[in-house]
């Protein structure tokens, strides 16, 4: 990985990193905060929601000065490949910038938009074999990020000791953002879509006993709530299984950074936790 510069942070050491992926066949974008000491430290890594980049959640979620505390290797790659040789939308929903997690199927998108390969296969194999990691790895999001953590570790529970996030899309193959990216990127077939679907995966019982608990924020003033992202789905799926889920809804918290950065550190340390920390 080329590193594009360096930031000293609570102890630690922040880098912007760039190198080229073998998955979406594009340069990818990413930021690595590694905690004071010599390791090894576990991983947790953060993906981030619609028209963000690495940048957003390094810059405004203000999460470093309790992951050095923790002991903790924060990870937040870019949400999609980017290029001008890579399909897009002028619309902020969908092409760059809104990957969604998942491996398109469909043209134009199929060459790059690889995300659930590039975070599940690439991304944490470069991560362990460049950094001093424990091996062991949790993940969390918000908004898209939300739904790909969520995913990705219901789809994948092996690679994950622990799920969180904030304000995710529960379950995109009943909301308007879901529909559209699932419709260009997966087809017509909403069987595919239910496979990227975390209120839909949740409620199969897949991933039964392989987490003690999951931890999702939502702001009750966030003005997405209602039509986008519909937390009730999970929690439903979860009861329906025996799935420890915890959802704490936020008095007068909107979808912002303002909101995650609030509630940071209470999702550091339920990773930590669980990563042996």
């Amino acid at each position: 990985m080329e590193t594009l510069k360096t930031h000293a942070a609570h102890g630690g050491i922040l880098r912007y990193l760039k190198h080229d992926s073998r998955a979406t066949g594009t340069p990818m974008t990413l930021s690595v905060f590694v905690p004071p000491g010599e390791g090894p430290f576990p991983v947790v890594v953060w993906l981030s929601g619609l028209t963000c980049t690495e940048d957003n959640f390094t810059t405004k979620a203000g999460a470093y000065r309790r992951a050095a505390e923790l002991g903790l290797i924060v990870v937040a790659p870019d949400t999609s490949p980017r290029g001008a040789g890579v399909a897009d939308d002028p619309a902020y929903d969908l092409g760059q910038g809104a990957g969604f997690y998942v491996d398109a199927t469909q043209a134009p998108w199929t060459p790059h938009f690889r995300m659930e390969t590039y975070i599940v296969e690439e991304l944490i194999a470069l991560v362990d074999a460049e950094f001093p990691t424990t091996g062991a790895r949790s993940v969390f999001g918000h908004s898209m990020g939300g739904h790909g953590a969520l995913t990705l570790a219901l789809r994948h529970p092996e690679l994950f000791r622990s799920v969180s996030a904030f304000a995710p899309i529960s379950s995109p193959t009943r909301c308007p953002w879901g529909e559209k990216a699932f419709s260009a990127y997966l087809g017509e077939d909403r069987a595919a879509w239910a496979e990227h679907d975390a209120a839909m995966l949740l409620g199969s019982g897949s991933a039964r006993g392989r987490f003690d608990e999951i931890l999702i924020d939502q702001g009750a003033a966030d003005p997405f709530l209602v039509e986008q992202l519909k937390p009730e789905l999970l929690t439903a799926a979860a009861e329906a299984v025996g799935q420890a889920l915890t959802l704490r809804m936020q008095p007068g918290y909107d979808h912002s950074y303002f909101f995650m950065a609030s509630f940071i550190d209470d999702h550091l340390a339920f990773h930590a936790t669980r990563l042996g920390n």
